[in-house]
Parts: structure tokens; C-alpha cells; sequence
């Protein structure tokens, strides 16, 4: 079974490019499931971008839950250094949502990925 690799990269606050990438994810998806081959799938969000993973202030919380309940092989990862920098703005940590994992640098996080085949998808 042939299986795609590909990074997708949130870098602004913006719900309706939050929601593009979600749409793209979601249609990846399909097309393959369809093909019978397999997709692997990491978001990363960083900058302003990462409001997509803040509790609470997500514009599309209900639909990272249900992705990340009904598609496998879907995973998520904020930046850290932008993460630290928004809990230290704040005076208190702020929380992601479940299941999203911290990676120190989003940018060496995309280019470890480009380095292991992965494609690269910013919408």
C-alpha cells in the first residue's frame, strides 16, 4: 500500500485559513482512503498561527477534536518558542488543546519532515 507524507503549516490567525487547511487535510484524506493508500498528516502552527491549538480561543476547536478522533494517522504540533513567548505575554502558561504535542522550532520541525519526504503544504 503506497503512503503520502505531507506537513501542512498554519502561520496566521486567520479562521479561514485555519479552515482551508482543515478542508485540505479532510479532502486529502478522502482522496486517498478512496485510492485505497494511506496518508500521514502533521499541522504545524506557529506565530500568530498557533491560536488554532489555544484552548479556549481556537476558532475551530469542534473540528480539530473530530479530526483527531476520526483520522488516523493525523497529528499536531505547536511551536514552542512561540508558545513561551504568548504564556510569558500572558503571566500564565497557555494551554493547547488535547493531543497537541510541543516541538521546540516549527521551522525545524517543517524542515525535518521536507527532509524525510515529506510534502510541504501551506495554504
Amino acid at each position: 500500500m503506497k503512503t503520502h507524507n505531507v506537513a501542512f503549516h498554519v502561520y496566521q490567525n486567520d479562521k479561514g485559513l485555519m479552515n482551508l487547511a482543515l478542508n485540505n487535510i479532510e479532502n486529502m484524506v478522502k482522496h486517498y482512503e478512496a485510492k485505497g493508500e494511506k496518508v500521514t498528516i502533521e499541522l504545524i502552527a506557529y506565530g500568530p498561527g498557533l491560536n488554532i491549538f489555544i484552548d479556549g480561543k481556537s476558532p475551530v476547536v469542534a473540528r480539530i477534536e473530530a479530526m483527531s478522533l476520526g483520522i488516523e494517522n493525523l497529528t499536531f504540533a505547536a511551536f514552542g518558542n512561540t508558545h513561551s513567548k504568548m504564556s510569558k505575554k500572558t503571566g500564565k502558561e497557555i494551554k493547547l488543546l488535547d493531543g497537541v504535542t510541543m516541538t521546540s522550532s516549527g521551522v525545524v520541525r517543517l524542515v525535518e519532515l521536507q527532509e524525510q519526504g515529506y510534502a510541504y503544504i501551506r495554504p
